[in-house]
């Protein structure tokens, strides 16, 4: 049997997606209200293949450069304006200059923390260099419909990491 070095010896389960939290700054202890759904953290490194002059039936593959997929972060509409307020620093329409950015501070460095079952930490991701590409204020209205209002934010980054600050936790126990 396969032994894996863990707080909890006895969790053989996976952590549910379904406990999360965002946050815009790295070092905030509050998080970005209501996010539902976050896309998948994907990054893809690009295969550079090349062959030897004297060996032409071989081709050799190395690692070339590494992109990292956009973030999608969803959340149904509420007065709560983080989005908006965020996605205005990167467009902003200013009747004298036209369409400004603000060059200070339209970058966040974010946090994802995934939760176990019980609202403790157990995994984080620091996403780094964060900015809107997309911002989806409010969806499609349909009077027929049954469903929540979404905004989306489209986020284009510069890499992530584990937060290895997030060490997993005994679970509590009801005894």
């Amino acid at each position: 049997m396969v032994q894996f070095k863990t707080t909890n010896s006895k969790r053989y389960s996976p952590y549910k997606n379904f406990r999360f939290l965002v946050y815009f700054n790295e070092d905030s202890t509050l998080p970005v209200a209501g996010v539902s759904k976050i896309s998948a953290l994907k990054r893809t490194t690009e295969v550079v293949e090349h062959r030897a002059g004297g060996d032409s039936n071989t081709v050799y593959k190395s690692p070339g450069q590494t992109k990292f997929e956009p973030i999608t972060l969803e959340r149904g509409v509420t007065q709560d304006e983080e989005f908006k307020k965020w996605a205005n620093k990167v467009w902003s329409r200013n009747s004298e200059n036209g369409q400004l950015v603000s060059l200070k501070d339209f970058r966040k460095n974010i946090r994802i923390v995934l939760q176990n079952e019980a609202g403790q930490a157990v995994l984080g991701y620091n996403i780094s260099r964060c900015w809107v590409s997309e911002y989806q204020a409010l969806p499609e209205l349909d009077a027929s419909a049954n469903s929540i209002a979404i905004q989306m934010l489209v986020i284009q980054h510069e890499g992530w990491e584990q937060d290895e600050d997030i060490k997993e936790q005994d679970e509590p126990s009801f005894e």
